[in-house]
């Protein structure tokens, strides 16, 4: 049996710290996507408003009004920006995975979310960065087990992870074991960064096929690169800095089996990294290699996730 699912990996910067701009933006390339007939879209983590690279560059109580501006810029589920992209999805029919600053409805608190829309449903389910890494935690709280989805969708079921949850491999079996089919992985660029340009791109590579392998499923991997508009950003607002330069980022469609399907792109230009999966082709790899079945040992190795979201408060009624 054939299942043929046209996918692609958005490799494209946003319109930095304008969130209005960037769901243009987006709503602009999933009407691309849609013309050239791709079902699933996967855009690079926190697209609206972009990663905030400055928090690797400055010292931390430089930040506090950038950050603040930054938290500004970040969206509700509910907003405008959002029901922008989502309106561009019915209309393309084109489902998506997109990356965004969320500000809970609400509140004030900010998370680095992937946010699921479909044409026919829109929004389906967020997940919200587990861990956010290092510095990221000037700018992000931590998401809770509730969010490690892996919702059905019209290219068929499709999980998410942002940046270096990758490399938490308890979070990579929970998304794995609801089965999906394809794995959307959302980044920024880390390759143009100090300390990093010599191996960012090799760590990636290595979490994106260990992944596909690992999971028996499709991995789409998309990225943004720096643009010198980001790296002007950083210097009219906090100053000259020399840990981070244009380009980088690395988006690619990963077979199950590990293989390219299209060949990694990296550095500036933007694109989609597209490519044809056969669904059915998840079904011969894990013949071989089923991490969720006959390849797993649930009387030695167990894994318990909690699924409850959390509260800062439980109210009980006496």
């Amino acid at each position: 049996m054939t299942e043929t699912v046209k996918v692609a990996a958005a490799h494209i910067a946003p319109v930095f710290m304008d969130k209005t701009a960037s769901a243009e933006k987006a709503a602009h390339w999933v009407t691309k996507a849609g013309a050239e007939g791709v079902q699933l879209l996967v855009f690079p983590e926190v697209f609206l408003p972009g990663f905030p690279y400055w928090i690797n560059c400055y010292a931390p109580l430089m930040q506090a009004d950038v950050n603040t501006r930054y938290q500004r810029e970040s969206v509700t589920i509910d907003g405008p920006e959002m029901k922008l992209i989502g309106d561009a999805c019915r209309e393309a029919d084109v489902s998506i995975v997109i990356g965004i600053s969320e500000r809970r409805v609400g509140g004030h608190t900010c998370h680095n979310s992937a946010v699921f829309i479909t044409p026919e449903n829109g929004v389906v389910g967020a997940h919200r960065k587990l861990q956010p890494t290092y510095a990221e935690r000037y700018i992000w709280g931590q998401g809770d087990g509730s969010t490690l989805i892996a919702p059905l969708t019209p290219a068929g079921r499709v999980s998410a992870l942002c940046c270096w949850e990758h490399t938490m491999n308890l979070a990579r079996q929970a998304v794995i074991e609801q089965q999906p089919d394809i794995h959307a992985a959302l980044w920024p660029s880390l390759s143009t960064m100090a300390g990093f340009d010599a191996v960012a791109n090799i760590q990636i590579e290595a979490m994106m096929r260990n992944h596909a392998l690992t999971g028996g499923c499709f991995v789409i991997s998309a990225s943004s690169p720096v643009t010198q508009e980001m790296l002007q950003f950083l210097d009219d607002t906090l100053g000259p800095q020399e840990l981070l330069s244009a380009g980088g980022g690395w988006s690619a469609i990963i077979h199950p089996f590990s293989g390219d399907l299209v060949p990694p792109v990296s550095g500036e230009g933007e694109q989609m990294v597209t490519a044809e999966i056969d669904l059915a082709d998840i079904q011969s790899a894990k013949l071989w290699l089923d991490g969720t079945g006959h390849y797993a040992r649930p009387e030695i190795l167990k894994l318990v996730v909690d699924r409850q979201p959390k509260s800062t408060v439980e109210y009980v009624d006496h």
